[in-house]
């Protein structure tokens, strides 16, 4: 096996290079060993054929004397006379072969060894010297404290020396490698070529015997020239380029370190690094580091599988260090404030390197879209379980279980844009999953157009993982590719260019140029079943019997920021931190767990019958003056239909439009009459307002409270809804829920607000509420998602019960 070696590899002295080096050497000493064992075998051959010969002379000499004791006999005696004749020719034949044996196998293949083998192994010897020379230099210049000069001057010096001399030794190393491995094909194949047509001059009269040999006997012999002429001008070719890179200026002993995000090897960056290890000692180890997919990795072999120090660079930061003894030390932080600290040999080296990690990040995280991104992240964690049987105080999930549950849609498993299997991303607001390479495309359009999160980094919430899950690739391609084909546009495959991918989805979606535009008549005829399916919905929920009013929840006093306990003047509840997990606890699941709760304390003071529910103006459909996009979201919206949402959206329509025909309710307000959840928050993720109201001055909190939907309150309080705002009753969300009864609700609120004032009274950079708030609104949240029917124990808002 021919192994070369790159001279400019070996300046690198990389692992590459020390790999090569170790298979060379490894294949060299193997290659002497064999050559050593078959001129061994060679010279018992020959001996072993020249004691044959002898025996066979005296056996010739016996047929012979057999043939003149038969003179008589004419026949027998020219018979054994030719063949005699013929195995004396043979004898011959047999030490000519032993004699071409000895000059091709042992004196050619000796020589081989003992001349060239021992060149390097001379050489071998200088490189593994300068080599732990240099070794020791780089170490003791590491080591060297910034606050004694002269010994960093001295170690600067000896590394200086060191490196220029290593320079020397190793290009005459490799290409002492080079020129033996060329020449070693040359050398085995003469010495065997002229053994074999020794062999075939010994059967000569055998010749049919070779015949099938000599083709490729002659071939090799064709080719054993041809290889002689190129071992030569290869030689010549590698002794000028050796020459060559003699020359050239080393002055500079920094190797030039450039981030390169397009290289051929998928490889940004790499060089040497020391790393300061995570034990007690903090020990420092010299490592091979790179950067490649946004993952910083090192190494310290080249064969070994790489280990990942930063899993993921775009959600690190970087920064100097010099509050450590070591010079040119800088720091990688990861986002759970792991720290991995290195140091490069130089500070050029250490501004090369932290200038590459920023411009890993920079690579995937355009500037456009980055703060509407973080303010995504403030607003609204990822998503959750998609359990609907889960035990409802299951937390949020995170990694696996939220990746297994998206990639089980199907149309999943691929990337939307691109088709690269098992994704890793996904577009909440679109509701599909990305590749690593589409998910820092979709980032560069802004979260105006898409909102890309993690499904193995980020945590997931239940309503937003249900939105991923009934929606899509499938169904988005359907919508945003509608087109695709009638207009001939190429869908990109695994592998294409970043500009061509980064084309298409920028035509797929900000442009929307594949999406069909649907005539007026087939506007129509949507908007109408959306609104008949909607009718449907509601009669399906009018039907449904009372549910018996709750009990009275049992629950403690609890202070406020300034100690004093907080009371319901109006219904007498007392709601606190612990009261609420003591409720939910109390939270009855069946008739009879009501009453035995019912049993051991009073009911709430509630009308022993109640009249016909009218928290709001009842979903009636008119014919509109137009039909619009705007239109089919807001019956869509209502009718739960989240397909016909992403459809009209893709259409134009504007997610805050509002029906001035129906006392200028938005889709969102709809979504609320229409009880679902993750409507909401589809209508939320691509920028619905939250706090904008109607006619009545009713906001979607307003709705959300009458209509005893707790979970859609719970959402719209975590999404900064405004709960103080008064509709033109002069009637908030609180005084609503407290006329209605509405325990869980009124927790809710009063929780939000107890946790708005203890923000505002610890100054502007307080956290963001305490743990057991944090809490509360979690389990109202997976409980929203995973069991509703245990928040549906309220009979709605009625403005007119007394």
């Amino acid at each position: 096996m021919k192994i070369t070696v790159d001279f400019e590899e070996c300046l690198k002295d990389s692992p590459r290079f020390r790999a090569t080096i170790e298979e060379v050497e490894g294949d060299v000493c193997e290659l002497e060993s064999k050559l050593d064992k078959l001129v061994k075998l060679c010279i018992g051959m020959i001996d072993a054929g020249k004691a044959y010969n002898a025996a066979n002379k005296q056996f010739v000499s016996g047929i012979r004397e057999l043939a003149q004791q038969s003179t008589k006999d004419e026949v027998i005696e020219s018979s054994l006379t030719k063949f005699a004749e013929s195995l004396q020719e043979m004898i011959n034949y047999h030490t000519i072969l032993f004699d071409q044996a000895q000059r091709s196998i042992k004196t050619q293949l000796q020589t081989f060894v003992k001349d060239d083998l021992r060149k390097f192994k001379e050489a071998k010897k200088q490189f593994d010297k300068v080599s732990e020379e240099k070794e020791a230099a780089l170490i003791k210049n590491a080591q060297a404290p910034r606050n004694k000069q002269h010994e960093v001057e001295e170690a600067t010096n000896i590394l200086t020396a060191t490196r220029k001399c290593f320079r020397h030794i190793v290009l005459d190393y490799v290409l002492q490698i080079n020129v033996l491995q060329s020449k070693r094909r040359s050398e085995i194949l003469k010495s065997m070529l002229s053994f074999m047509y020794a062999h075939l001059t010994f059967f000569h009269q055998g010749y049919d015997l070779f015949s099938e040999l000599q083709p490729l006997m002659k071939l090799l012999g064709g080719q054993l020239d041809q290889l002689v002429v190129d071992a030569a001008k290869e030689k010549r070719d590698m002794e000028q380029k050796h020459s060559t890179i003699q020359q050239k200026d080393f002055s500079n002993d920094d190797t030039k370190l450039e981030y390169n995000v397009d290289a051929d090897n998928g490889i940004a960056m790499e060089g040497y690094l020391f790393k300061r290890a995570s034990n007690a000692f903090k020990t420092w180890n010299r490592r091979w580091f790179s950067i490649q997919n946004n993952q910083l990795v090192y190494q310290k072999k080249f064969k070994d599988n790489p280990t990942v120090v930063v899993e993921d660079l775009r959600l690190c930061t970087v920064k100097h260090c010099e509050d450590i003894e070591r010079r040119f030390c800088f720091e990688v932080v990861s986002p759970t404030n792991r720290s991995c600290m290195m140091q490069a040999d130089s500070e050029k080296l250490r501004q090369a390197w932290i200038k590459a990690v920023q411009n890993s990040i920079a690579t995937a995280f355009r500037d456009k879209g980055d703060d509407g991104e973080k303010l995504d992240r403030k607003s609204s964690t990822s998503t959750g379980s998609l359990d609907s049987g889960g035990e409802p105080k299951e937390r949020s999930l995170k990694g696996e279980s939220a990746l297994q549950k998206v990639l089980a849609i199907p149309g999943n498993a691929c990337c939307c844009d691109c088709g690269q299997p098992d994704p890793r991303w996904a577009s909440i607001n679109l509701g599909i999953t990305l590749c690593i390479q589409c998910s820092g495309i979709h980032r560069s359009l802004g979260v105006h157009f898409s909102k890309v999160r993690s499904l193995t980094l980020d945590t997931w919430e239940p309503e937003l993982l249900k939105l991923m899950c009934e929606l899509g690739n499938g169904v988005i391609n359907q919508i945003y590719e509608a087109r695709r084909e009638e207009l001939g546009a190429r869908k990109p495959h695994p592998g294409d260019p970043r500009h061509e991918v980064e084309a298409y989805i920028k035509a797929k979606y900000v442009d929307r140029r594949f999406v069909r535009r649907p005539s007026d008549e087939e506007l129509r005829n949507k908007v109408v079943s959306l609104s008949k399916q909607e009718k449907r919905l509601s009669s399906s929920s009018e039907h449904l019997p009372p549910r018996p009013p709750p009990p009275t929840p049992k629950l403690r006093p609890a202070s406020n920021a300034s100690g004093q306990s907080v009371k319901s003047a109006d219904s007498g509840i007392q709601n606190s931190a612990d009261g609420s997990r003591e409720m939910l606890a109390n939270t009855p699941s069946n008739n009879s767990l009501a009453d035995a709760e019912a049993a051991e304390s009073p009911p709430m003071a509630m009308p022993a019958t109640l009249p016909p529910p009218s928290p709001c103006k009842e979903v009636v459909f008119y014919e509109p003056k137009e039909y619009s996009p705007g239109l089919q979201l807001y019956w869509a919206s209502c009718a739960r239909s989240l397909p016909d949402m992403a459809e009209a959206l893709a259409h134009g329509a504007e997610v805050n439009w509002v029906n001035t025909e129906d006392d200028k309710r938005t889709p969102l307000i709809m979504a609320v009459q229409g009880g679902s959840l993750v409507t909401c928050e589809f209508l939320l993720q691509n920028a619905a307002n939250v706090n904008q109201q109607d006619a009545q001055g009713r906001g979607p909190l307003h709705h959300a409270t009458m209509l005893g939907h707790t979970g859609q309150v719970c959402l719209f309080l975590k999404r900064g809804a405004n709960q103080n705002a008064a509709d033109i009753d002069e009637k908030t969300p609180l005084t609503i829920a407290v006329e209605a009864a509405n325990a869980d609700i009124v927790t809710l609120l009063r929780l939000a607000k107890m946790n708005e004032e203890m923000r505002e009274a610890e100054g502007p950079y307080s956290q963001s509420g305490d743990e057991t708030y944090q809490d509360i609104f979690q389990d109202f949240t997976h409980m929203a998602s995973n069991d509703p029917d245990k928040l549906n124990r309220y009979q709605p808002y009625d403005p007119q019960r007394p």
